[in-house]
């Protein structure tokens, strides 16, 4: 289940079926737009080695542009994408740090 909360597991599970979890890769903020592209073509041609067994949806949320070059490449070829809807509930501590829960409430297609 990795860092998913039970609700959003299960209602993948249910909605999409068997579930396997790329981790998300660390993205450098000082790389350039060809690094990225490079990084999403090595990631769209992992996700394509389970579409040759599986019938897949792509959940991916993180980086903005990777995320967008990931998404536009895996859409043009036809798999659907999806992102998970949370609500934010952000607190402060008493040192001034901010500390966000996130509550899953459902998926949405790109």
């Amino acid at each position: 289940m990795g860092e998913w909360g039970s609700k959003q597991f299960n209602t993948a599970k249910e909605c999409y079926g068997k579930i396997i979890d790329l981790p998300f890769p660390i993205i450098n903020p000082e790389a350039d737009e060809a690094d990225l592209m490079k990084l999403a073509e090595e990631y769209v041609k992992q996700i394509l080695e389970f579409k040759e067994q599986n019938n897949i949806t792509v959940h991916i949320m993180g980086e903005m542009t990777f995320t967008y070059m990931v998404v536009s490449r895996l859409k043009a070829i036809g798999i659907e994408c999806i992102a998970s809807t949370t609500i934010r509930d952000a607190e402060y501590s008493s040192d001034g740090k901010k500390i966000s829960d996130f509550q899953f409430v459902r998926f949405r297609k790109y």
